[in-house]
């Protein structure tokens, strides 16, 4: 009925009438899983895109292109928090894209995807007593150091091993505070240590920015700062 007229079959046919899907409610996550703590750096959020491209039509925010074993095109791009940058005064974030250019060999070896990370050092923030720039990688369960033993991670068959990656010379890691049953204590723990012990990212330096908890079964993240942790981001120094 519509405003009071009854309406019908052959009014409801001139309707058009569009599925309406049905969401789920999403499975909620057990809190006393494993979480992995690792130090938060104070940089700018960066990150490199490996991408397969048609050449013909190439990106203006591609860095460079090579190919794969199977003669496959691949892109290079360099983002910041927000977009793809490029080398150049003004278009560049703090020198990033221009570090992946400079580094185009260790950069090819991360291979497909999204490679998310901290930039990170001299002139960036806190700098850290830097006299270089750093690019630290997010994903410590996937990749290790090039100098340390690869571990075993969880596979999706449970009759294969799979092991870490290793990164190359000149890409880094955040550093890891622990890895544990998730625990408030030991979060609070982990977080006066490196308030008290300075920063594992730069040692020597004993003004760190705070840790970052990743809660391996929501795979969510989430961060704690030292100093002002209970303002928001806009009011904390």
């Amino acid at each position: 009925m519509e405003d009071g007229i009854e309406q019908t079959e052959e009014d409801l046919d001139k309707y058009t009438w569009a599925t309406v899907d049905f969401k789920a409610w999403p499975k909620t996550s057990r809190l006393f899983r494993e979480i992995i703590v690792t130090e938060k750096i104070d940089g700018t959020n960066s990150h490199i895109l490996i991408t397969p491209i048609n050449k013909k039509y190439q990106d203006p925010n591609m860095l460079t292109y090579f190919y794969g074993p199977d003669a496959s095109t691949w892109g290079v791009f360099a983002g910041s928090r927000s977009k793809f940058i490029t080398p150049g005064k003004t278009t560049d974030n703090y020198g990033f894209a221009q570090w992946v250019v400079n580094n185009i060999e260790d950069v090819k070896k991360l291979g497909p995807g999204h490679h998310y990370g901290e930039w990170w050092g001299n002139g960036i923030q806190r700098n850290y007593g830097l006299k270089e720039k750093r690019f630290s990688l997010f994903n410590v369960t996937r990749w290790c150091l090039h100098n340390e033993e690869p571990r075993e991670i969880q596979s999706e068959w449970a009759t294969e091993k799979k092991y870490q990656d290793k990164l190359p010379p000149s890409i880094g890691l955040v550093p890891i505070l622990y890895r544990g049953n998730f625990s408030t204590v030991q979060v609070e723990l982990e977080l006066r240590c490196l308030r008290d012990c300075g920063s594992k990212a730069a040692p020597g330096f004993y003004n760190p920015e705070g840790i970052v908890v990743y809660h391996t079964q929501s795979l969510h993240s989430y961060k704690v700062l030292i100093e002002n942790d209970d303002k928001p981001k806009s009011n904390a120094s």
